[in-house]
């Protein structure tokens, strides 16, 4: 059993999210601790201009509604934590920041592109300080 779980959330694919909260809360010990991690996407600099201002935080806003609502639906215990950046570093920055002992985060079947650049899953994988849990 783990003491403290991050486990890192898609907002765009809440379904899995669901299951990877189920999973976490049933491997969780009895006295530990859930952080869901959502990661917002810097914007390019060249593309800045071209949006509204306050869109980051509009979008920090809807991650953390949509976190809270399901957890809430799950009726576990978690702490919500949204960031803002690269989804890989941020992720395992998050984990080092609450010294997590497992990484939960869904996969996706992967295109074309991960074969150069590489999944977050696969970055989580190779860089993580703890174990991770890949739900496919």
């Amino acid at each position: 059993m783990y003491k403290c779980i991050t486990v890192a959330v898609d907002i765009a694919q809440l379904d899995k999210g669901e299951r990877l909260l189920a999973k976490a809360a049933s491997l969780l010990d009895t006295e530990g601790r859930l952080v869901i991690v959502n990661v917002v996407e810097e914007v390019p600099g060249y593309l800045t201009i071209d949006i509204p201002m306050d869109l980051m935080g509009q979008a920090r806003a809807d991650a953390n509604a949509k976190l809270g609502a399901l957890r809430d639906k799950l009726a576990v215990d978690a702490t919500i934590e949204i960031r803002q950046g690269g989804p890989a570093h941020e992720i395992l920055a998050a984990a080092e920041a609450n010294k997590a002992d497992l990484i939960m985060l869904a996969s996706h079947v992967p295109d074309f592109s991960n074969y150069f650049i590489g999944a977050t899953a696969d970055r989580v994988v190779r860089h993580a300080k703890c174990s991770v849990l890949v739900d496919r």
